[in-house]
């Protein structure tokens, strides 16, 4: 292939809405709920509140400095510029290193349900190919990306909705053919009432669920491929709020309604496969294990671009392989896709081989970054706003609310929710592990940059000495 000059607007605006809605439903929707549900009951529901409230105001913050200025780096891009590259340079690696972690966790995943399926393959041979084939999906194009996510998260929006308005049904008694004597309101106040455990258990809920909001960020990365980028960060923007009410604490809203809070099917089986379990509809395991799959594929395809355009754009300002920001003559950049892959397979290997020990330690030390990712961009926002109002004040089509009130208080809850993170203790994958060991592995990022930056310093500080004889020579 002949190199490109760069990524291309391969990305349509149904591809771009699609991206948007997708991205805020995770696989971790739907397999991490029921510990949530368990640990806080019903109230659970403000714990969903709570973090898509956050998640809102952060995309709001972003939606602000993207707009202005759509880039494929996206926030690390903006964090650069606001706060200095030492600060672009370390969210990017750690984002970066987020998503192939969780490239891993979602092949491995993925390859469990169709091992179920067809047992003659085994796991490992599953992750392979799920991987080979989205990895081939996305060196294709970034329009064969975009038609692929436009599916996935087509399917996912679907089944979510169609719950809802089942459950809605069966909730109020009206859903023909189906018996579902549990189903009721009462069910948010009958069993213990509303906070079993006590409003303690709404902070505890944060921790289980913040993490499943992860990936909202990825239409403002691939807005930069967008045919017109500030409508589509503006658009997406607008959006997050009916997005997140509709479908977290829409579905969640149902799950809880349809089947009592500790009903030992919920831990056992899973909360939506409960609640279908509830109404009867037979082979309810089986239909949400093509729902889980369809969004374990789509965080796949998703979390592979992410990573490579987030790599690619690490590349363009120097702070990654100049190899990262070439393209091919359709726009892809395949050496940071195929880098990400790689590392990727890495972490697979590691799942299968120490998954106790080296790929838990891959784990938690990524566990804590959608948290940097979102403290990054309050920062970068508190000065982006006074930058794009000296430089460029009509690109401020998309304004964070109460400016600069709310997002300090934004930082604030985020750095709240760290603190409480630490009083965790239980379990391989507590909150303090997990805020530790990535607090650690930043910390040698950061070094990393601030070294990086203070050598170029020093070499852009000698170069004009260097080469200032040589110009007298020449003019002499």
């Amino acid at each position: 292939m002949t190199p490109g000059s760069g990524l291309q607007a391969g990305l349509k605006n149904r591809h771009l809405t699609m991206i948007a809605i997708g991205g805020v439903i995770g696989a971790g929707l739907f397999v991490g709920s029921s510990s949530g549900i368990a640990t806080a009951g019903p109230g659970i529901l403000l714990s969903y509140a709570l973090v898509g409230t956050l998640v809102v105001l952060v995309m709001r913050m972003l939606g602000e400095m993207s707009a202005a200025n759509p880039t494929s780096g996206s926030f690390s891009a903006h964090a650069d510029r606001a706060l200095g590259r030492w600060a672009g340079f370390s969210i990017g690696w750690l984002y970066w290193f987020f998503w192939v972690v969780v490239l891993a966790v979602e092949a491995t995943a993925g390859a469990k349900i169709l091992s179920g399926w067809v047992p003659g393959i085994p796991q490992w041979g599953w992750a392979l190919i799920v991987m080979t084939v989205l990895t081939a999906t996305n060196l294709v194009s970034v329009g064969s990306y975009g038609e692929f996510e436009f599916w996935f998260a087509g399917i996912k929006v679907v089944a979510i909705a169609a719950f809802i308005a089942i459950g809605l049904l069966a909730v109020f008694g009206v859903l023909p053919g189906v018996h579902a004597d549990k189903a009721s309101f009462g069910n948010l106040t009958n069993h213990g009432g509303f906070l079993p455990h006590g409003p303690g258990s709404i902070l505890t809920g944060v921790l289980l669920v913040v993490f499943s909001f992860m990936g909202s960020e990825i239409a403002t990365l691939a807005a930069g491929e967008s045919e017109d980028p500030q409508r589509a960060v503006t658009k997406s923007t607008n959006s997050i709020i009916w997005r997140i009410g509709v479908f977290y604490l829409g579905s969640i809203l149902i799950v809880v309604s349809l089947v009592p809070w500790n009903d030992p099917s919920i831990a056992k089986q899973g909360s939506y496969v409960a609640a279908l379990d509830s109404l009867g509809i037979p082979n309810a395991g089986q239909i949400m294990n093509v729902i889980i799959l369809t969004s374990v594929l789509s965080c796949l395809n998703s979390g592979l671009y992410t990573a490579s355009r987030m790599a690619f754009s690490l590349g363009q300002r120097g702070d990654a392989p100049k190899a990262f920001a070439r393209t091919t003559s359709r726009g892809v950049p395949m050496a940071a896709i195929l880098s990400s892959v790689v590392f990727g397979f890495v972490a697979v290997f590691f799942n299968y081989k120490y998954p106790d020990s080296v790929f838990l330690f891959l784990l938690n030390s990524s566990g804590a970054v959608a948290l940097f990712v979102w403290l990054v961009i309050c920062f970068s926002q508190l000065r982006m706003r006074r930058i794009i109002q000296r430089e460029a004040p009509e690109k401020l089509v998309v304004k964070m609310w109460l400016y600069p009130y709310l997002t300090w208080a934004t930082a604030a809850l985020i750095v709240f929710v760290l603190g409480y993170m630490l009083t965790d203790t239980e379990g391989a994958s507590s909150g303090r592990k997990t805020v530790l060991l990535s607090v650690a592995v930043a910390a040698v990022v950061v070094v990393i940059a601030v070294v990086k930056q203070q050598i170029e310093s020093r070499r852009a500080a000698t170069a004009p000495a260097a080469v200032e004889p040589a110009e007298k020579v020449t003019t002499g």
